[in-house]
């Protein structure tokens, strides 16, 4: 992938430096939460085929209660305020600097263009093993993630580590798919589905009901990163072979089913949350083939 001579974006907050998870006490945790905890949590989500973020979150806010939401007076050099915003200078952060900033000239064009909306640009938050969101704590072990409540991406770059060695994926457009998938998020909360999805989550009567749609969004945001790239490639020409390929190889690595066999053996279709490999492949082209956003309605077929 040409990404080398991308602009850079500066809408990035680095806390990878960050001692984030020293809490008001002293003691280690996101939202008071120990990283054990949070590790056994993110094991759990992941063999019993449960979005991680759902346990470690619920179990956040018990802790919060109990300790009288002490976790939201924290130091003041804990703050938002104290971390540093702009344009990172190592290596990894140029990469996601690049493709954030290649994201947000797409978009500005095919949101206003395609929908008349004009696109807000969110912010990506880089962090290291854990940090905090707006969403509750935040772990190396959820995997990146976009919070619709203060409308941040949040990435561990280790997690691109993780899809070469655990995975079989790899390649700076398969990273930078990962990426644009958070993105694709963040265009469905502007487009106002994932507050309609939250709310048909909590209406949902059984937790099959509420992980099919988890699936929907999931391989919307997977059909917008193929919308993103398909518009990236007639504009910048960022595509070089093999790339498309190596996207796919990723995008069926990670399916909900081969994560499922490889983990426990089994393959139990009403605990997908993020979809099978063939349907991640197939939404992800069917964006990347139309450049269209309408292509990416999940929820009409």
């Amino acid at each position: 992938m040409r990404w080398e001579d991308f602009r850079r974006s500066d809408n990035i907050e680095d806390r990878r430096a960050d001692d984030e998870t020293m809490g008001s006490q002293g003691g280690v945790g996101v939202g008071q939460l120990g990283l054990g905890t949070i590790v056994v949590l993110g094991l759990i989500g992941w063999a019993l085929g449960i979005d991680p973020r759902l346990l470690i979150g619920g179990a956040e806010m018990v802790q919060n209660a109990r300790h009288g939401s002490q976790y939201s007076q924290m130091a003041p050099r804990q703050t938002e305020t104290q971390h540093r915003a702009g344009t990172p200078s190592d290596q990894i952060g140029q990469f996601v600097a690049a493709i954030l900033a290649e994201t947000e000239d797409v978009w500005s064009d095919v949101l206003p263009a395609q929908k008349g909306i004009r696109y807000i640009r969110p912010r990506l938050v880089l962090f290291k093993g854990q940090t905090r969101s707006g969403c509750g704590g935040a772990a190396a072990s959820m995997g990146p993630f976009y919070c619709p409540l203060d409308m941040k991406v949040y990435l561990d770059t280790s997690f691109f580590a993780d899809m070469k060695k655990r995975y079989g994926g790899g390649g700076d457009f398969a990273y930078a798919y990962v990426i644009a998938h958070e993105i694709g998020h963040h265009v469905e909360n502007q487009l106002g589905i994932l507050g309609k999805v939250q709310a048909a989550q909590q209406r949902a009567v059984s937790g099959a009901q509420r992980n099919a749609l988890s699936v929907r969004i999931e391989l919307m945001a997977d059909c917008l990163a193929g919308v993103w790239a398909a518009n990236a490639q007639v504009k910048y020409h960022v595509l070089e072979p093999g790339d498309v390929e190596k996207a796919i190889a990723t995008a069926q690595a990670i399916g909900d089913d081969r994560l499922q066999r490889a983990s426990r053996g089994t393959v139990v279709p009403d605990s997908f949350t993020h979809g099978s490999s063939t349907q991640r492949v197939t939404w992800f082209k069917a964006g990347l083939n139309s450049g269209q956003v309408n292509s990416c309605n999940t929820f009409a077929r």
